[in-house]
């Protein structure tokens, strides 16, 4: 009889404990390293990119990486946010990280520049500020005469 209560509170206890071991394992892979995220990511993928191409997709890459931690940060003011934050969120956060480094890499590897913004369009100002503008004059229109009969 003691062997079945010792049995069922070490199971108890594993139960009530597994929850805290699964949550301290994720708390490990939300401090990855640089050298970490590269493993998600394919070296290679951006060698034969132009500039220009490196450009879009750094933007693509930073607001995407933006949208993921925004999207983390709100999963984990829920219940159980962290869980699902890592869950859900973590492994494409990840790989964005890693595509972000090997793309700051070949842009960096090209010597690329970023382009710069166009410039202002200027209001374009009437040529007589000075004067009031007149008023059309709209033609008063006649109306016909009636000719029905009653």
């Amino acid at each position: 009889m003691t062997d079945r209560l010792r049995h069922r509170e070490l199971s108890r206890a594993a139960v009530l404990a597994a929850p805290i071991a699964f949550a301290l394992s994720l708390g490990g892979c939300a401090e990855m390293s640089d050298t970490m995220t590269t493993a998600f990511a394919d070296p290679a993928k951006y060698e034969l990119y132009d500039c220009k191409q490196l450009e879009t997709e750094r933007k693509n890459l930073a607001s995407r990486a933006a949208e993921l931690q925004g999207l983390m940060a709100k999963a984990d003011t829920g219940f159980a946010g962290p869980v699902v934050a890592e869950m859900a969120y973590r492994n494409d956060y990840v790989a964005v990280r890693g595509q972000s480094h090997f793309a700051e890499e070949a842009w960096q590897k090209s010597h690329c520049h970023e382009t710069p913004p166009p410039p202002a369009a200027k209001p374009i100002a009437p040529a007589a500020a000075d004067k009031p503008a007149k008023k059309p004059v709209k033609p008063v229109a006649r109306s016909k005469p009636d000719t029905s009969v009653y």
